[in-house]
């Protein structure tokens, strides 16, 4: 059963991380979402000193005011003459040095150490529970996961159109009317909530990697968005799957193997895919020339 409850956290965090990264990929803002998966640290830690609870409300809450307040950051950085990628890489490193400090300072306040916060531990998952009225519903992480997700399946589901179009043509969207900028901030505010429901369970630097690298996976494999977003979600849950089997075989981290196996699929659909695999592309041209007449 702790076996279960590992895969379907594994498998949630990916599949979340994987559907919004795909949007963070389309804008060419795959190390924004980097950043907020750092950045959120300090929020998180203030948010428990705070309210003194590890409960999820606060922490999100908490995680999405510095998840805007990067994103604002970096725009402000980036409109007076510092390169996006410079004002990404000063604004994340920044907050998430701030984040460590608070973390080294108030460390027997604070539930969380610094290996917690960059690699996480998903092994633990199934013993940290939730009760309800008595009941044991199962584990937090699966619940805070599983309530953001499908927080950010109905807002894309209700807003799809203008997501799509804000991704591929802003200054069409913006021109037919549609608020560019609060659709902007609406996504970065699901990252910033997907990042710190996920934190505890993956880790921070885990969740780049489930932020980016199922999205990316999937970009190779279609040129059509709503596929793209079903075959990131797909592609997260075989991570979850194939990398938890890994990990028990090895006897290693178990996050780790997730993102091992993510790299690998990532690598293979680069090589085989059907459009844009460099395998593909060499030999759809070595049946050319061997057509051609000679």
């Amino acid at each position: 059963m702790n076996a279960l409850w590992i895969i379907l956290t594994g498998s949630l965090v990916a599949a979340s991380c994987g559907f919004l990264g795909c949007f963070l990929i389309l804008r060419r803002m795959a190390m924004l979402g980097d950043a907020i998966s750092h950045a959120i640290l300090p929020g998180i830690v203030i948010a428990f000193l705070l309210s003194g609870s590890r409960d999820i409300m606060p922490m999100l809450i908490g995680a999405a005011v510095v998840g805007l307040i990067t994103v604002l950051i970096v725009q402000l950085l980036s409109h007076h003459g510092v390169k996006t990628d410079a004002a990404i890489g000063v604004t994340f490193t920044a907050l998430f040095s701030v984040g460590v400090i608070l973390v080294s300072l108030f460390t027997a306040q604070v539930d969380l150490d610094l290996d917690c916060v960059l690699y996480g531990e998903i092994a633990y998952v199934p013993w940290d529970t939730w009760q309800w009225a008595g009941i044991d519903m199962g584990p937090r992480a699966a619940w805070g996961v599983g309530g953001v997700f499908l927080l950010s399946l109905l807002v894309i589901g209700l807003f799809f159109k203008q997501f799509k179009l804000c991704s591929f043509d802003p200054a069409l969207a913006a021109a037919i009317g549609i608020p560019v900028v609060f659709f902007h901030y609406l996504l970065m505010t699901l990252v910033s909530l997907t990042t710190v429901a996920a934190f505890e369970s993956v880790g921070a630097i885990l969740v780049v990697a489930m932020l980016v690298v199922p999205s990316a996976t999937a970009y190779l494999l279609t040129d059509k968005l709503h596929r793209m977003l079903w075959i990131s979600m797909g592609v997260g849950v075989l991570c979850a799957v194939f990398g938890y089997a890994l990990a028990s075989w090895l006897d290693s981290s178990i996050a780790g193997a997730m993102t091992g196996v993510s790299g690998l699929l990532f690598l293979l659909a680069f090589l085989l895919s059907p459009r844009h695999g460099l395998v593909t592309r060499a030999w759809t041209r070595r049946k050319i020339k061997v057509s051609e007449p000679a």
